[in-house]
């Protein structure tokens, strides 16, 4: 399974840097096309699976692809300055919650590249080299998270190389991991990751009072499908921790909201305070 989760998040990472908060799937297809390395005789999936798998995973926002949405929507809120201050702890148990606290972290890491000190930067890069082992991570990752941890301490590379390498260490870094735990761990990083994002986009349209762009920023029933295949899989835990509980309940209620053809005010509070009530539990 690590070859076919090589393959389609690697695919992934050349969504990222656009204008727009999510690929086409013309845009998608082409990356298929253009990124599937031709040496992969292992990988024993046929072509129309692959398509359909990479698809989903390009039509994930990275967190940086947000901040740009944002901006591009008219915005003038940086989601840097609305990410809370806090040290989420990877002192949990159930793996599934690591991999969302993970994705939490590393968004964090990626909105304040700008703003936040050399300390916070080294801390969030710790928490994560802490969540990646825990979910099996090999020798290499922990090789590339102290490399990028030694150059911020060392004061070389500029915060927009910095922002280059921190928003790929999902499109780039994660393909690389060994997990023991199994192919739903990519998903959940990247759920945490969206998790965080949402919120605080909402955040910035609640405080802007824009909320005519919400449908633009916030629609992506499609982006939720793909989370609620991993948190609801095959073989889950029929009783599974509260935190994840808590994140299916809000997958569903934001479903719910963001499939209706116009978004409100007050479906834009709903995802707010949705997100904020698995947030707060971390």
């Amino acid at each position: 399974m690590l070859n076919k989760w090589t393959l389609l998040v690697a695919l992934s990472a050349a969504a990222c840097g656009g204008d727009s908060p999510t690929a086409t799937p013309e845009q998608a297809k082409k990356t298929v096309a253009e990124k599937a390395p031709a040496k992969k005789k292992a990988i024993k999936f046929d072509p129309a699976t692959l398509a359909g798998e990479a698809l989903k995973v390009a039509l994930v926002p990275s967190p940086a692809e947000m901040q740009k949405a944002l901006s591009n929507a008219g915005l003038q809120a940086q989601l840097a300055d609305m990410v809370k201050s806090r040290d989420i702890s990877m002192d949990v148990t159930n793996k599934d919650q690591v991999a969302v606290r993970t994705g939490v972290v590393l968004a964090d890491l990626v909105l304040t590249v700008k703003t936040a000190s050399d300390a916070d930067q080294v801390a969030r890069l710790g928490r994560i080299k802490e969540g990646m082992a825990k979910l099996g991570a090999d020798g290499k990752v922990t090789k590339t998270l102290d490399e990028l941890s030694n150059k911020i301490k060392s004061g070389s590379g500029s915060k927009a190389d910095l922002l280059k390498e921190f928003d790929e260490l999902s499109g780039i870094l994660v393909p690389e991991l060994k997990y023991e735990a199994g192919e739903w761990v990519i998903p959940l990083i990247k759920a945490g990751s969206w998790l965080e994002g949402a919120h605080l986009v909402a955040g910035a349209i609640k405080e802007e009072g824009k909320f005519e762009e919400a449908g633009k920023l916030l629609k992506q029933p499609h982006v939720i499908d793909y989370f609620i295949e991993y948190v609801q899989r095959e073989g889950a835990d029929k009783a599974p921790d509260a935190v994840i509980a808590k994140l299916n309940e809000t997958l569903g209620a934001l479903k719910e909201v963001t499939s209706k053809s116009v978004i409100e005010e007050a479906d834009v509070n709903t995802i707010h305070s949705a997100t904020a009530a698995v947030l707060t539990m971390l």
